[in-house]
């Protein structure tokens, strides 16, 4: 039988879960600074920190060795793109939870103690296995454009993703029950990887933005490809069938150059 203090040090750790913040980053020197600060300023503080650079050639690796001190674990080599990455990071961290934070994107001060006590107040925060929020979009000079994000909804989600990774937390049980990153993905690996519990996604929704994420306008290319492994990763998980999912994706093109044409 556990004694007290065994008791006491699991209700603590229960309360003050282990957070891991994983970010990939390439060539990131205009943006990293502010996002490393926004980190490390946390009022929450029982998280770790894990950058995994692909190899950078500007000033990136200069800005990571200056925080140094603050960062738990970090590496610089080639990958396969941002969900390879993301795996890196996955292999090496400790969290309890985990978040993935982009390069450009800030944190506000109070996000992580916001959702830690929105999971350690939650009815049946042992099943918990993703929690959102809301993020605030802007432009490259941090001016507000828009909040955006929604309430995590199996109806809505296996439709289109309707969440954004700056505004996630992972549970580690996710990942032990579903698997790793898809890094076959490029551009839609997040969205597959939520598609594979389906319905039976144990999920909850922070009503409160939490994250800055940079936007600076997407590409109609960059469309394409969401748009195309959207519907590759609807055939993987079971969602749809391949010549439908041809089908939508052959609209899905002719509407995204449409568009093109008259923007």
């Amino acid at each position: 039988m556990p004694g007290i203090q065994d008791q006491l040090n699991g209700y603590e750790s229960e309360k003050q879960p282990l957070v891991s913040i994983i970010s990939a980053v390439y060539n990131a020197e205009k943006y990293l600074e502010e996002s490393i600060l926004s980190i490390t300023a946390q009022s929450y503080k029982n998280f770790e920190y894990i950058i995994i650079d692909g190899g950078s050639t500007d000033n990136t690796l200069n800005i990571i060795n200056k925080y140094q001190d603050k960062i738990t674990y970090w590496i610089s080599e080639p990958d396969n793109g941002i969900y390879d990455a993301w795996n890196k990071g996955l292999e090496k961290c400790k969290g309890d939870w985990i978040a993935f934070i982009g390069a450009d994107d800030l944190l506000y001060p109070n996000s992580l103690q916001i959702y830690i006590e929105h999971i350690t107040q939650h009815p049946k925060r042992q099943e918990l296995e993703f929690v959102s929020s809301l993020i605030e979009l802007v432009d490259e000079r941090l001016t507000p454009l828009r909040i955006v994000g929604e309430a995590w909804s199996w109806n809505h989600f296996k439709k289109n993703m309707s969440t954004w990774h700056v505004g996630m937390f992972h549970s580690k049980n996710l990942f032990l029950k579903y698997g790793m990153f898809d890094s076959t993905f490029k551009v839609s690996g997040d969205y597959e990887l939520l598609l594979r519990p389906k319905d039976k996604l144990m999920a909850s929704f922070v009503n409160q933005p939490t994250a800055k994420m940079r936007t600076g306008g997407i590409s109609s290319l960059l469309l394409l490809k969401a748009s195309k492994e959207t519907y590759r990763a609807k055939v993987k998980n079971g969602i749809l069938s391949k010549t439908k999912s041809q089908l939508l994706s052959i609209i899905d093109i002719l509407r995204l150059n449409y568009r093109g044409l008259f923007s």
